[in-house]
């Protein structure tokens, strides 16, 4: 079987691992190489608690991993995975690009977009308590993109394992937030672009990907009906329909 030289990238949520894509991995397999990197601190090597970190340094990591290809590969991520995935495109050579509800909330503009701005409410504070942890935070972070409740539900694993990452999560959105790469700067990815989203994710979300795809010469959208934010998780078959007929078009 020859697969095809262009490598698949994908690149997980905060708070999960590689493993997310453990589905989409199985499918491609057939055609083409996939790597599932864990970003930093995560899968052995947990980010050590009170360190900073900032988003730069998981993009420099991604990108390394790019140019270590012979050929251009397709970058694929979710949440922050896609707003690594989408800072890399702008500057390195790749063949395509598939995303879900990136977080590159600086597609929003102050005036234009204010209604969603207002719905902008996570909190740049870590209170942590005696284990290190914030569960206040993390619980509101989890509500925020899945719903009143969610972090309640969420099965105690799950919890816990967002418990051990809280602190790189919290890194990660304080300095997200706070990028101003902006509507020009993503223009200027050029690989073929799919933004994909759920319609039923937060109102800011749903609307950085029609920003997202609107802006980008080769861009295109995909809104799944009944979705939220974790459609990668909760709508695998079909999010994984629609990245690996893109990926494969564009090879």
């Amino acid at each position: 079987m020859t697969l095809s030289p262009h490598a698949v990238i994908c690149l997980h949520s905060g708070g999960f691992t590689s493993r997310q894509w453990k589905r989409l991995a199985t499918d491609l397999s057939t055609t083409h190489r996939v790597l599932t990197p864990d970003l930093i601190g995560y899968g052995s090597e947990p980010w050590p608690t009170g360190v900073p970190f900032h988003y730069q340094q998981d993009i420099d990591a991604i990108a390394a991993l790019v140019r270590a290809e012979g050929a251009p590969p397709h970058l694929v991520g979710h949440s922050y995975g896609g707003f690594l995935a989408a800072h890399v495109a702008r500057a390195q050579s790749v063949r395509s690009v598939a995303l879900y509800e990136p977080v590159t909330f600086s597609m929003l503009e102050r005036e234009r977009d204010a209604d969603a701005f207002a719905g902008l409410s996570l909190s740049s504070v870590w209170t942590p308590d005696a284990s290190g942890v914030d569960e206040a935070w993390l619980a509101s972070f989890v509500d925020w993109w899945n719903g009143p409740g969610a972090w309640t539900v969420m099965p105690a694993p799950t919890r816990a394992a967002f418990k051990a990452v809280g602190w790189k999560v919290f890194e990660e959105v304080r300095t997200l937030v706070t990028d101003d790469t902006g509507p020009a700067g993503f223009a200027t990815i050029r690989a073929p672009l799919l933004v994909m989203g759920g319609s039923q994710s937060p109102l800011p979300e749903r609307r950085v990907v029609e920003r997202l795809a609107a802006v980008v010469p080769h861009g295109t959208l995909r809104i799944f009906e009944g979705a939220g934010h974790m459609g990668p998780i909760t709508h695998a078959p079909l999010v994984n329909q629609e990245i690996a007929a893109h990926v494969r078009a564009n090879d």
